[in-house]
């Protein structure tokens, strides 16, 4: 599961989620993504998911690239405990998502594969998503 070796601080506070996202919202690496079109906070978990079904569809060929990576400790404490006594402990990792960021980016295998493939992905996530392809990008090259 995706989560950092070592972080400055084990608790973050929730912050807000406004805008569009201002980074990470063109295709960088492969001709073909999916783009988030809500706000939500993508777990280790889901991004492992999506990345295993990606890869199953795709039989291993071709590359993909993910493009989050979950570094926000997100925090519980335990049932029936009473108010105060400090902030619980950090139970998982998240990846803010805005509108707009690519989430994972496929390259090496055909339009209609990457498209299948993403889109099965996209069904693991809990947004709603966006196949993009690359401007330039044209069959013959495969």
């Amino acid at each position: 599961m995706l989560q950092p070796k070592k972080t400055k601080f084990r608790r973050h506070q929730k912050g807000r989620m406004k805008g569009f996202s201002q980074r990470g919202n063109q295709l960088a690496f492969g001709s073909f993504g999916i783009k988030a079109l809500e706000n939500c906070w993508l777990t280790g978990r889901q991004i492992e998911a999506a990345r295993q079904a990606v890869t199953r569809f795709m039989k291993r060929e071709g590359q993909i690239w993910i493009r989050v990576f979950p570094d926000k400790p997100v925090t519980k404490k335990p049932a029936e405990v009473r108010m105060g006594k400090g902030k619980g402990a950090p139970e998982y990792f998240v990846a803010p998502v805005t509108p707009g960021r690519i989430i994972f980016e496929a390259e090496g295998v055909s339009l209609a594969v990457a498209k299948e493939a993403l889109r099965l992905a996209a069904q693991k996530l809990p947004i709603t998503t966006k196949f993009v392809v690359r401007r330039d990008y044209t069959e013959e090259k495969i």
